[in-house]
């Protein structure tokens, strides 16, 4: 049974942690204490009905204003798949611990409210899941039963989003009408809305591809700790351990080393101390070469027939992450690309991208929730591939060095 891991954004109010906690209830997910749990909580809240917003909201002060402040992660599945749900903030403060969440999304629902149609939020969400290559999106016009659960409401909305879309070059969206509230076109389909003919929310978060998504040819090796035994019985025992980021590894493999492009042969693969012939993405393995290389973490092991870019001057979309500081040319950060890290400075910002229009604006610095192209030159070569050729090895992030404090995340272009 495969996984797929989505992302619910939106703005304020829009219904996100509803939503989720109706998939939950719907499908049968909810444990019985739990449930108990939340009916004790809604009559506190002097609720009329359950809250299953509650669900997900787990912090104090997120039930106590009833809104969503950090990320909630839920794991639940179905008879045809496994889920793991991201609950992201709506407020526009919290707007970089939905770019944290929506990192190594598969998919994104992106809810509307009927009422209010596409808001600023709603385009800086669906810019933010464009940038991060997020494949397939789901806009869940939510709070039909507010409108009369009008098609007439619905087509309007879907008109706006299907060309704010076409701008970020969206290209696998699906818009559905719901009620996250009565559970309306969420698993099963509405009596309310006849005229919408389209599939469930559920259907379609259990029946997308995304084993398509996955880049199966560009062989990464991010090399994270290297296994030296130095015992009597393995005492020239020399395995580098990692995960297979993209591409398959076979054990005869034609490999050259990064950024040292030292070249060699794969001797062994393994896998929970047993060889196995080879690797594919995600897999966590031990590779073996033939030659004995100088090889540390940071390092990467890649295909022979088709290297990353190697190169100090580098190119990337950010969003910028820091409540308390700016990013300006000449700042210094600590860039992590995979496992490999080096200091960095800020060349360049070549242009601010307006959340609205989606303008490419003139900036001499950057605040919080700025997204932005800029030019970074690092201390060291780093190998990567463009993020949106492959995810895994074109994601990066800044570091304030002083404080070891996530400042910014890069997409590699």
């Amino acid at each position: 049974m495969d996984l797929l891991r989505f992302i619910t954004a939106g703005s304020v109010d829009d219904g996100k942690s509803t939503l989720i906690g109706r998939l939950l209830y719907d499908t049968k997910n909810i444990l019985a204490d739990q449930m108990e749990a939340i009916e004790r909580a809604s009559k506190t809240r002097n609720s009329g009905e359950i809250d299953l917003a509650l669900l997900t909201d787990g912090l104090r002060s997120e039930r106590e204003q009833g809104i969503t402040i950090d990320v909630a992660y839920k794991y639940f599945q179905t008879p045809n798949r496994k889920f793991i749900s991201i609950d992201a903030p709506g407020h526009i403060q919290y707007t970089r611990n939905m770019v944290t969440g929506a990192s190594n999304a598969d998919l994104a629902i992106i809810l509307v409210d009927a009422r209010h149609g596409v808001v600023e939020q709603t385009r800086r969400h669906s810019l933010i899941a464009s940038m991060l290559g997020i494949p397939h999106v789901i806009v869940a016009i939510n709070k039909m039963d507010l409108v009369g659960n009008s098609q007439d409401a619905f087509l309007e909305i879907a008109k706006s989003y299907t060309e704010l879309a076409e701008k970020l070059s969206i290209k696998d969206l699906t818009i559905i009408p719901v009620s996250a509230l009565n559970g309306d076109n969420i698993v099963e389909r509405s009596p309310n809305m006849g005229w919408y003919t389209g599939e469930t929310l559920l259907s379609v978060l259990e029946t997308v591809n995304v084993l398509k998504d996955q880049n199966q040819e560009d062989g990464r090796f991010a090399v994270q700790y290297v296994i030296r035994p130095q015992t009597e019985e393995l005492h020239d025992y020399r395995g580098y351990a990692g995960r297979v980021q993209s591409g398959t590894f076979k054990k005869g493999d034609l490999v050259k080393v990064l950024p040292s492009e030292q070249e060699s042969k794969i001797a062994k693969i393994e896998f929970g101390g047993n060889e196995i012939e080879e690797a594919s993405v995600l897999e966590s393995v031990t590779i073996l070469l033939e030659d004995d290389i100088d090889i540390s973490r940071g390092d990467s092991i890649v295909s022979l027939t088709n290297s990353p870019i190697v190169s100090q001057d580098i190119e990337a979309l950010v969003c910028w992450m820091d409540d308390r500081k700016t990013l300006k040319p000449g700042n210094k950060y600590v860039l992590q690309h995979g496992t490999a890290r080096s200091r960095c400075s800020v060349r360049d910002i070549e242009y601010q991208i307006d959340i609205n229009s989606y303008e490419k604006l003139d900036s001499e610095s950057l605040k919080l929730n700025d997204v932005a192209r800029i030019v970074l030159r690092t201390a060291q070569p780093i190998a990567y591939d463009p993020y949106q050729k492959n995810r895994a090895n074109g994601a990066a992030i800044l570091i304030d060095e002083t404080s070891n404090v996530t400042v910014g995340a890069c997409m590699i272009e």
